[in-house]
């Protein structure tokens, strides 16, 4: 590479190995992509894919091309993220994101300007790019030639030598053994011995706990290497470090072989392959003027008026025309444009809503906005209608694009497809991004977030409805009945549709600063919720029909005992011939006629009610409970076990509540009364498999610890800090007595008032709930912000935020958004002024907990352990675990879920084993 003005212009560089001595020029492709995303602003080419990345690449090749001398040049790219190093420990690099979104499709355009350039793109699948720098490496210096790896990765820094150097792509810095030295303190054929002791938290590499940089350096000075240390270890001067070299010997034996390159890696290509070679002019031109890098064909001199005009985006005007795709060779044409595009939108038509249920009947992808086609697979053909593939044949086809981490996979809704997917073998689908809950994370509370209403409202666009194409009623058809046109305008439209979605959505997460929480809470969380969702909770059957059977025993007593109130029988389930009897025929006072004429019985009256010692409400009331826990647990239940798992798979619903919790459906677990003997009945029936147990992980006080954090409460943080009775504490400072007095009775009161006041409660709700009056609970709502002022200010400060944004910031940066904050009617603001002040407090409680999870599976995994995530119900969490593992399980989750955030106050999470879910929580 001798110097020349532009490399496209460079007369004579192919050269023979045979005639001059090799020097290899390796260029760590995929060190380099990411540092290119991150130091350069975000550009979008024509079509709007993102290509900073790929700029920041085109420029660095070029300039290598021109400024620096070799005789072979390779670019080396890491295949995937699996390697043979997560053979012996599974945990390497298991903490590490997904690359942002954004990136994704830039790896193939940098992979494609690399071949624009001529220049040979390595990869090597099970290997990482390091271990292919270090082979190639090796192997020109056995051949007697030189190396310089274009790189600033320390861990290349081991191959530093007498025949290898390094430089700094972007800060055109040498690296040399002197550079080594300085960086590490030791040389660098002793840099993995360095990196073994002092470990990598970023690729998980374990190390020894306490050893630092420096402290790793001083001993690989004093010994030379790791053994060495480990065996002078035991007589070392009696400190923390030598205690951990001992206990942690297996440790950094494991690190060394982690942090390790291998020098025998096979070659993809032969170093004769290498040779530098000048690029076909016309596909260089083609490439950077599709990327719409005018400033770069300028520079290199490839000036050529033709060459300038970028390609042309595809058509984004109408929806349609679609492809039907009906062979092979269509299908493979697909996945070649998807894999180029570097992203494609996917979506399925299944047989039910239900995951557990749902199978394929076909597929759509889209590639480009108007650009898009539908699969069929399992369709009912008319005569006459084209072939249509199999899953058998096309499946096979689509994998490897499913899978492919360079190309991202869009869905709207992605854990509902991910599941379908599963169930038909395919479980390997990476990356992926889900519109639904990028519109969730950027606008939750201001809309819903299914497709058809994003697509009304920022498309201006409504797509075909299910009912235009499989009808309404009795005449409602299956889809798998549907005419393949008709089909496929349907299908093919919605993958459309979340494309074009995702090019808007997406860069606005940027805008509204929820990048943050997309990338590390939300789109993290979806394969591990999908996982929890194919799990399932083992249910006992006998279990559930014995407590139906006792339900449906004592409402047959209640409704004998409200016959006997009443005077007469009557339905107990017909609220208009209730209202007659309490209001007309026993002359119950109070009683309000609803819009419709009839006498209102819904449960606030009846609590009224009863509350006034009346009766037949009281019994009404109990006699509805256990109907709804007969009809919605028990007997639902039953029918939801799956015959095959004996398992029940519930779906968990991300994109639903505002405030960022999830909520579950078919069945619904997230009810389940938590104190009563009813619920605790239920809880009972869902069990461990034989030899197993439920571990239960619930964080104690939450939204209270919350409030302490967000208020800045001093005498609350007080408390949670030195672990006191947080409801005794309020108890003694609202009722002025003695820590030492409070009673049982007056501690429950004041956990009333601490729970109520977070939740709005107005004065005469806190009366009724403590049998005072409406003023006496007036003025110890008044004594309670006396004695806690910062609670007040609070609640003023969040509403006024509310009125002045529309949205209230959970503390981890989740919009919570309050439409009706400045209504006219009085009744709706108050509430939204409620919704407002709880946002933080249950939002951050969302926050928390999706934040363990998405930590929990992958800590399981590397401890070793078989227990999985079962199960989220609010602030709880549900593991099924082997019994011999589960107190280790109960005290990695007590961890992970005690660390998931740092607040200003401790977060406490109790624990508890048992064969059912009642024995455990």
């Amino acid at each position: 590479m001798a110097p020349a003005k532009t490399a496209a212009t460079k007369p004579g560089r192919t050269m023979s190995a045979k005639t001059s001595a090799v020097n290899l020029v390796l260029v760590d492709g995929s060190g380099f992509i990411f540092r290119a995303f991150h130091a350069l602003p975000p550009m979008n080419r024509p079509d709007g894919v993102m290509v900073n990345a790929v700029f920041g690449f085109t420029n660095m090749l070029a300039r290598l091309l021109s400024d620096h001398s070799g005789t072979h040049l390779a670019v080396i790219f890491d295949a995937g993220r699996v390697t043979f190093r997560n053979d012996f420990y599974p945990a390497y690099k298991a903490h590490r994101p997904p690359p942002p979104p954004e990136l994704i499709p830039q790896f193939a355009l940098v992979r494609a300007a690399t071949e624009a350039f001529g220049v040979p793109a390595i990869e090597l699948p099970g290997f990482e790019a390091d271990d292919l720098i270090a082979s190639y490496a090796a192997a020109v210096v056995r051949a007697g030639g030189q190396a310089t790896i274009i790189s600033s990765d320390k861990d290349l820094m081991q191959l530093v030598g007498d025949h290898v150097s390094m430089l700094d792509p972007l800060k055109q810095k040498p690296i040399g053994p002197a550079e080594v030295l300085e960086k590490f303190g030791v040389p660098p054929a002793q840099v993995v011995e360095v990196q073994a002791l002092m470990g990598d938290s970023v690729d998980n590499v374990p190390g020894v706990p306490g050893i630092g940089p420096k402290g790793a350096a001083q001993l690989i000075q004093e010994f030379g290497n790791v053994e060495a240390v480990l065996a002078a270890a035991p007589g070392m001067k009696p400190s923390k470090r030598r205690d951990a070299l001992i206990e942690h010997a297996d440790k950094a034996r494991i690190s060394r072989r982690l942090v390790e390159l291998k020098l025998d890696a096979p070659l993809p290509l032969p170093l004769e392959s290498l040779i530098l070679r000048d690029p076909d002019r016309q596909k260089l031109i083609g490439f950077l003027g599709a990327q719409g890098f005018k400033s770069t064909i300028q520079r290199l001199g490839l000036h050529e008026p033709a060459a300038l005009k970028p390609a042309a985006p595809a058509a984004s005007g109408g929806f349609g025309p679609y492809e039907c795709v009906s062979t092979i060779e269509a299908l493979a044409a697909w996945v070649r444009e998807a894999t180029l595009a570097g992203r494609c939108a996917v979506d399925t038509e299944t047989t039910s809503l239900h995951p557990i249920s749902a199978r394929l009947i076909g597929i759509s992808l889209a590639t480009a906005p108007g650009r898009a086609c539908y699969i069929p697979l399992a369709h009912e053909l008319e005569l006459g209608s084209p072939p249509q593939l199999s899953p058998a044949q096309a499946l096979p086809i689509l994998a490897p694009l499913l899978a492919d981490p360079c190309v991202l996979k869009i869905f709207q809704n992605a854990k509902f497809d991910l599941r379908v997917f599963a169930s038909a073998g395919v479980s390997e689908i990476t990356p992926i991004d889900d519109t639904m809950l990028i519109s969730y994370v950027e606008e939750a509370g201001l809309h819903g977030h299914g497709m058809d209403e994003l697509s009304a409202l920022h498309l201006g666009h409504k797509p075909i409805s299910y009912d235009e194409v499989t009808g309404t009623g009795k005449k409602r058809i299956a889809f798998a009945a549907v005419a393949l046109d008709r089909a496929t305008a349907y299908a093919a439209e919605d993958a459309d549709v979340t494309l074009r979605l995702w090019d808007i959505l997406r860069p606005r997460l940027r805008e509204t600063k929820s990048l943050a929480l997309y990338e590390t809470m939300e789109r993290r969380l979806i394969p591990i919720i999908a996982a929890m969702e194919r799990a399932g909770i083992k249910v006992d059957a006998a279990e559930l029909r014995a407590a139906a059977d006792d339900f449906a025993t004592r409402m047959a007593a209640q409704e004998i005992e409200a016959y006997r109130l009443a005077g007469h029988e009557f339905n107990l389930g017909s609220a208009k011939q209730l209202g007659e009897i309490m209001f007309e025929e026993m002359g119950i006072p109070g009683g309000k006629r609803g819009a419709s004429g009839t006498w209102t019985t819904d449960a606030s009256v009846l609590s009224d009610l009863a509350e006034q010692g009346h009766a037949l409400p009281a019994q009404i009331l109990a006699w509805r409970q256990l109907a709804k826990l007969k009809s919605t647990y028990t007997d639902a239940l039953i029918r939801e076990i799956d015959p095959t798992t004996g398992r029940v798979h519930t779906s968990f619903a991300m994109a639903i509540a505002a405030t960022g919790r999830l909520s579950s459906t078919d069945p619904n677990l997230q009810n389940i009364p938590i104190r009563s003997e009813e619920g605790t009945r239920i809880r009972r029936a869902f069990i461990a498999e034989p030899g197993h147990v439920l571990i239960s992980a619930d964080y104690s006080q939450i939204e209270l610890r919350l409030l302490a954090h967000v208020a800045n409460i001093p005498a609350l943080r007080e408390s949670f800090i030195h672990n006191e009775d947080i409801h005794a504490r309020t108890a003694s400072e609202v009722f002025n007595i003695p820590l030492a007095n409070i009673d049982r009775e007056t501690r429950r009161r004041a956990k009333a008032i601490n729970f109520g006041i977070i939740y709005g409660i107005s004065a005469f709700g806190l009366g009724r709930q403590l049998g005072i009056s409406p003023g006496e609970a007036r003025d110890t709502i008044v004594r309670y912000f006396e004695r806690y002022p910062e609670i007040r200010a609070y609640m003023d400060r969040t509403k006024q935020e509310a009125r002045e944004k529309g949205f209230i910031l959970t503390p981890f940066g989740r919009r919570v958004f309050i439409p009706q904050i400045n209504d006219k009617n009085g009744a709706m603001r108050a509430y939204a002024e409620r919704a407002a002040i709880n946002a933080p407090l249950q939002g951050g409680a969302a926050d928390i907990i999706k934040r363990a999870m998405v930590r929990l599976p992958g800590a399981l995994v590397a401890a070793g352990l078989k227990a999985r995530m079962i199960l989220q119900v609010h602030d709880e969490l549900l593991f099924e675990a082997p019994e011999s593992e589960a107190e280790t399980a109960a005290a990695l989750a007590r961890r992970i879920m005690s660390e998931a955030a740092v607040i200003s106050v401790p977060l406490v999470v109790e624990t508890g084993i048992g064969g059912n879910w009642a024995e455990a929580h």
